[in-house]
């Protein structure tokens, strides 16, 4: 007959993690170390902490698994005002627009560094103290973990009944037959096991530790990738007309910013020329003037002597150099130019790039002419011309001025002229897009009206008094690039990738062990114990034990008048003793000690 227990009401079951005293002295070793994480102790009745014990105190707090995942939560709080608010570190214009539109709130953001968050004092503490946190945990459980590695699984509790799962029956085959079958199947079951004793011995679920350890050694590489890359990174951005090219020099750059730590000579050496920028659109339907094709064609070569290669730059998709990324960032036209003066002398020709305003292209900015114009008397003076430009013209008497579709398929430049001093050497810095007409005089028509008109391709603006004259000459396309150097971004992939791995096996990995015991009874009948413990109940636990007695029965079967029985759960002290009849009480563990299910 089998020695099965009954199992407890669900009220009075016990749990592992909640045994009492009697019971955790009889696991001893079996029972100890399915975590790595620390013990908790309490404080009650420990004598006055001096200063050496309050700082073991806060040092224990703040490497605890509990106060890291605090400081994360923290971190991820610290973050939405940097997502939220404009970063002077990202775009400082719009800093100022904010601080115009928000007068109110704006003092209190500035006092708490609202505008500089990933910078700030208190985001670098929570920052900081993460780091220290996590490093503090790890490190001590990573030792603990190395070491049961090393370590077998310990020897078989001197009660199996106690255990989560449990089972027993009696078999007519030897004790030591029983015992080499089970460790051939624990070890063919990839168990780590070995013999102790009358029991076998068996681990399994090393990865559930592993992937904890993992997952948080991992957000230590994204807090480092995070931190490098923050204080190394560089970008830029540059305008290229088509025909135009960059050199990786700080000097070439539109904007830059970077990184604390960062050496302007690191500068990965590298150059590239726009051939030219391909645009198309949807041309009807609801989604008309939604880009299609939307690339930029460069020719590039890496160092002073590098061989020319091309290359297609798209949105999202970046060149890559060295390191260094190149983003098609936006997309413009560029109206080319010429200015005469009043002796036809040609003083100006260049294809001026206009800032867009809508999502058809219409394009405003400003043509500056500082250098080599004279006016009808042979004085020199500056002229200055705000342009309007639209791609695709509605035609006269349409009502608007705004472009109808972002193609060029009728491209009109508006006009209107300013003579006099631009400012080029007042040591303020100039937008090369608009005209400062502060110390300008605009130009009048025969009827005193300011003088302004609409050209096509080809056409000219004739200037008054014999001053000259500006042409319409044709168009070309301009493209913007962010030029990127973000260093330890791949370490910062690898940790995600390796967190997410970490977390998934911490979570769906069980670790548990298994004992099976095989001891002589006082009638000559081999009784055969197993049992199982994980880190925490789970029904899986007795489904697996089950499958393994399954498979143990193959080389130890029952005898006839006993079939074996799993049990889940724990023994309580009021389980009904086994009949007389049934085989035993107990049998001997050892030459001292009695195991439960054979007579002594």
């Amino acid at each position: 007959m089998s020695n099965t227990k009954s199992t407890p009401p669900a009220p009075e079951r016990e749990r592992p993690d909640e045994w009492d005293g009697e019971n955790a002295r009889e696991l001893g070793a079996a029972g100890s170390q399915l975590s790595t994480a620390p013990s908790e102790e309490s404080s009650a009745g420990l004598p006055a902490m001096g200063v050496i014990g309050w700082a073991r105190w806060f040092w224990r707090q703040l490497t605890s698994m509990r106060v890291a995942l605090i400081l994360l939560f923290l971190l991820s709080l610290g973050a939405i005002p940097g997502s939220l608010i404009p970063q002077n570190s990202v775009d400082e214009l719009k800093v100022e627009t904010f601080k115009k539109a928000h007068t109110t709130v704006s003092p209190i953001y500035e006092k708490l560094q609202f505008f500089d968050v990933y910078s700030s004092v208190w985001f670098s503490a929570i920052y900081i103290l993460l780091f220290i946190s996590l490093i503090g945990c790890i490190v001590p459980r990573t030792g603990q973990f190395v070491g049961q590695l090393r370590s077998r699984p310990p020897g078989a509790p001197k009660r199996l009944t106690r255990l989560p799962a449990y089972t027993t029956w009696r078999t007519g085959a030897e004790p030591e037959q029983v015992r080499e079958a089970a460790l051939a199947m624990m070890r063919k079951r990839r168990y780590r096991a070995h013999t102790v004793g009358d029991a076998v011995a068996a681990e399994k679920g090393y990865l559930r530790e592993a992937g904890n350890l993992v997952f948080h050694i991992a957000l230590i590489v994204m807090l480092v990738a995070f931190a490098v890359g923050q204080l190394y990174k560089s970008e830029g951005g540059k305008l290229v007309v088509e025909g135009d090219g960059f050199s990786n020099t700080l000097t070439q750059y539109d904007d830059f910013k970077s990184g604390s730590l960062f050496d302007t000579d690191s500068f990965a050496p590298f150059s590239f020329k726009l051939d030219n920028f391909v645009g198309t659109y949807e041309r009807s339907g609801p989604q008309r003037g939604t880009p299609r094709t939307y690339e930029a064609r460069v020719t590039y070569e890496k160092g002073a002597y590098g061989k020319s290669q091309k290359a297609v730059i798209r949105v999202n998709e970046p060149l890559v150099i060295d390191g260094t990324k190149v983003y098609l960032n936006a997309h413009g036209y560029a109206p080319i130019v010429s200015v005469k003066d009043g002796k036809g002398k040609e003083v100006y020709r260049s294809a001026v790039p206009l800032l867009p305003i809508d999502n058809n292209v219409t394009s405003s900015g400003a043509i500056k002419v500082f250098d080599g114009y004279r006016d009808k008397n042979g004085k020199k003076t500056q002229l200055g011309f705000q342009a309007f430009f639209v791609p695709t013209f509605a035609g006269n008497g349409k009502g608007t001025m705004f472009s109808q579709f972002p193609a060029a398929d009728m491209p009109v430049l508006a006009l209107n002229g300013f003579h006099g001093y631009l400012g080029p050497d007042s040591g303020l810095a100039q937008n090369v897009y608009q005209l400062d007409k502060s110390k300008m005089t605009e130009f009048k028509d025969a009827d005193g009206k300011q003088l302004k008109q609409r050209l096509l391709v080809g056409e000219t603006m004739k200037l008054p008094d014999g001053a000259g004259s500006i042409t319409f000459e044709g168009v070309q396309e301009w493209a913007s690039f962010q030029i990127t150097e973000q260093p330890a971004s791949g370490w910062a992939l690898a940790g995600a990738v390796a967190a997410i791995a970490g977390l998934a096996g911490s979570l769906f990995i069980q670790r548990r062990r298994v004992w099976v015991r095989a001891v002589r009874g006082a009638d000559g009948v081999t009784v055969v114990e197993m049992a199982g413990l994980g880190r925490s109940e789970s029904a899986k636990l007795p489904e697996e034990l089950a499958d393994l007695a399954g498979t143990l029965i193959e080389s130890a079967p029952p005898k006839p008048d006993a079939e074996p029985g799993i049990e889940s759960g724990t023994e309580s002290d009021s389980s009904p003793e086994p009949e007389p009849d049934s085989g035993s009480d107990s049998v001997e563990e050892s030459s001292e000690e009695p195991a439960e299910g054979a007579e002594k």
